[in-house]
């Protein structure tokens, strides 16, 4: 019954080549979803599958080692890897997500130093910029500090110091994570790229979450972390934050946009009585998902949301609203074998859901910014 379209849009032309590459790794995680959502055994194994797929690579510029498109595709893709598991999309999400931070970036020197293990897969990338934008939000201060210092006549270093309570994809087996600091000296936030092997970086272990067990998430700490101008994604974090965010948090919409499709597709492998009761409900929803995608591609391609954020906010809460919907669809049309022990799919997709309105920026975060800006 659901209409699989992306969405009709000019810039979705290699819908076909990502469907491609992420088919290459669903049925390794249809077979898997159930254990990467409830443990972690798997965890060391979701970036490589990934990576092997050329996933990471999608919406990358060929001469720097992706496969071209645009960060649409990127979506696209995070989208039908969360079709399969949100825990593998969100593992997707936070790769790609510093594969971003790197490519609008203007040190070319630490792109081209860590962007062939990133698109690989061997590496891991992380994205511990919630505290930062909310900063950029005014909705709280920076949770990390940065004091400089420069030895005579040697480059410019500085001592971070701080912690964040939630980061996804610190692999144990190697990460490297970006951060949004303040500065003692008062100069303005910069964003720095935090590798694991730097010493005063400590990573908590895995945090005790109910679901997406499998996506490496944990706390970081930075004790007086030492780290060089060579590790200095920008200089000005509001500037740099304000003009990924877009691309950030359209990524970030992928994980509901592919949830939703999924839970309307169940009503394909439903009983006919079920199917003619709920069609119209089914294509209600298809259809404002569909104008949903358009008004979130059409706002990333063009711009408009850099300067106009409340418009992208909106879309994210249309989503995360969609979801819920999609999914309590699902559940009627799956009727009471969907509350069977052995019917899996069902409770993972609403653990899966229940995770879509606390993403930062949270539902609550996001009508909070709302009512303050009335």
């Amino acid at each position: 019954m659901l209409n699989d379209n992306f969405g009709v849009h000019p810039l979705t032309d290699q819908s076909a080549h990502v469907r491609f590459r992420a088919r290459e790794v669903s049925t390794w995680l249809q077979a898997r979803a159930e254990q990467l959502d409830l443990d972690r055994h798997l965890a060391s194994q979701v970036l490589p599958q990934l990576g092997q797929a050329g996933l990471f690579r999608i919406g990358v510029p060929t001469d720097i080692g992706g496969s071209g498109g645009t960060i649409l595709h990127a979506i696209d893709a995070i989208a039908t890897i969360a079709e399969d598991s949100m825990a593998a999309a969100l593992v997707f999400w936070g790769q790609r997500a510093f594969v971003e931070c790197l490519l609008q970036s203007e040190n070319t020197a630490l792109r081209a130093s860590l962007l062939p293990s990133l698109l690989s897969g061997e590496l891991a990338g992380a994205v511990g910029l919630s505290n930062g934008m909310k900063f950029l939000s005014k909705m709280e201060a920076l949770q990390l500090s940065a004091t400089a210092f420069r030895p005579v006549g040697g480059v410019q270093y500085w001592t971070l110091t701080g912690s964040i309570p939630w980061v996804t994809n610190l692999r144990p087996e190697g990460f490297v994570a970006a951060i949004a600091t303040d500065h003692t000296d008062g100069k303005q936030p910069s964003i720095f790229a935090v590798p694991n092997e730097i010493e005063g970086v400590i990573r908590s272990d895995d945090l005790d979450l109910v679901a997406l067990r499998a996506t490496n998430t944990a706390a970081l700490y930075l004790q007086k972390a030492v780290l060089d101008e060579s590790f200095q994604i920008a200089s000005n974090a509001p500037d740099f934050l304000a003009g990924v965010r877009p691309n950030l948090l359209g990524l970030q919409c992928g994980l509901s946009i592919g949830l939703t499709r999924r839970s309307l597709r169940s009503l394909d492998s439903t009983g006919p009585i079920a199917r003619s009761v709920l069609a119209d409900n089914c294509r209600s929803l298809e259809a404002e998902l569909h104008g949903i995608v358009l008004d979130l591609l059409d706002g990333i391609s063009s711009g408009e949301f850099i300067d106009k954020p409340k418009q992208l906010f909106s879309l994210r809460l249309l989503l995360a609203s969609l979801v819920q919907e999609a999914n309590i669809l699902e559940v009627h049309a799956t009727g009471g074998r969907g509350y069977i022990r052995g019917h899996a799919d069902l409770a993972r997709r609403r653990r899966e859901a229940a995770f879509i309105p606390i993403i930062t920026p949270s539902v609550v975060e996001i009508r909070s910014l709302f009512e303050k800006n009335e």
